[in-house]
């Protein structure tokens, strides 16, 4: 009666490790058509991949550093083209009644 308990628990054994061994295929093979069905849908509704987003993300933040830089740069270069009109105006204001004071 033992070998034939044996035999039993040793055939369950194996059809239980059968039966985990399809289960984790099933599992697997399910895993794969529901990525690929929702990456089907997400592909349909034009949902940007996090590669792409990041992407722009970073031009946009170079853009953005550089249109600071820009900013600066106009702010210094108005900053001297105004400070060489006031010295041009002064300039020309000490010029110009000088030589009116001479002319007559």
């Amino acid at each position: 009666m033992t070998t034939t308990s044996s035999r039993l628990f040793d055939e369950l054994a194996k059809m239980m490790g059968n039966a985990a061994g399809a289960a984790q295929g099933l599992r697997r093979e399910i895993d794969g058509l529901v990525k690929a069905q929702v990456e089907r849908v997400l592909g349909d509704l034009a949902i940007v991949q996090r590669e792409e987003f990041e992407a722009v993300r970073e031009m946009a933040e170079r853009a953005r550093e550089e249109n600071e830089q820009l900013k600066a740069r106009i702010t210094t270069l108005e900053a001297a083209r105004d400070a060489g009109q006031s010295a041009g105006k002064s300039a020309g204001k000490s010029t110009g009644k000088s030589a009116g004071k001479t002319a007559p």
